[in-house]
């Protein structure tokens, strides 16, 4: 049987917006969403919330994930989420005492998702035998200019020779939501992605996550229109 684990790092300190991870989207804290699409996720096995907070860690215990206390010096403003993955991979493989197979890394400030797109990508992921897996968006039609010494220019594309949409190769964004990857792979890289790596594109609109109090009222009108706020 396969052990697959989702892991949702959440330090309590934020820049953007103080106490980022428990201000409320749709009726509940932002952290509360991730835990139940990863709670209702049939392919999820369990559901752990890396915090150096008390107050984000006891949310995550009422919302039914599991808790894991992060070193302070592990929840710096430089401290990386590869860090904060592997002490968690570890201190579950210790409680547990059983491997992890599979990490579902979450990003708790993108609740712009569904249970679905975590079960579609473990099933991509090992139908693919992949080692890493990112969530992207496809870009349409997306042409970037740049101003550089005086002159604003195209970067991706010749304006003289506009290619029919048909005919534009496909492009992807990656948009933070989740990532999947083995603890061997981010152990050896230090890198969440590594190996054969693979992709699962999300619909466009699931793209937006919370950086900003714009956001907020931005995600919470996405969720209501396609009904992700009753998920």
């Amino acid at each position: 049987m396969t052990n697959v684990v989702a892991i949702i790092p959440a330090r309590a300190g934020s820049k953007g917006i103080v106490g980022k991870n428990l201000i409320s989207i749709c009726g509940k804290p932002l952290i509360a969403w991730s835990i139940r699409q990863a709670l209702e996720a049939e392919r999820i096995d369990s559901v752990w919330v890396s915090s150096d907070g008390d107050e984000i860690l006891k949310t995550a215990r009422m919302f039914g994930a599991q808790a894991i206390k992060r070193p302070a010096s592990l929840s710096t403003d430089t401290a990386t989420s590869e860090s904060a993955w592997i002490q968690a991979i570890d201190y579950i493989e210790e409680t547990l005492d059983k491997k992890i197979d599979i990490v579902v890394g979450m990003q708790a400030t993108s609740p712009v998702r569904e249970k679905k797109d975590l079960n579609e990508a473990i099933e991509l992921f090992c139908n693919g035998s992949y080692d890493s897996l990112l969530s992207v968006s496809e870009i349409e039609d997306f042409f970037v200019w740049e101003e550089k010494d005086g002159n604003f220019r195209p970067v991706n594309y010749d304006y003289r020779n506009r290619k029919p949409r048909q005919l534009i190769e496909k492009r992807y964004r990656e948009n933070g939501s989740f990532y999947l990857f083995r603890p061997s792979i981010i152990r050896k890289h230090q890198n969440r992605l590594g190996g054969k790596i693979g992709k699962y594109v999300m619909d466009f609109y699931k793209m937006f996550q919370i950086d900003n109090l714009r956001d907020v009222k931005l995600c919470e009108v996405i969720m209501k229109g396609y009904g992700l706020d009753n998920s």
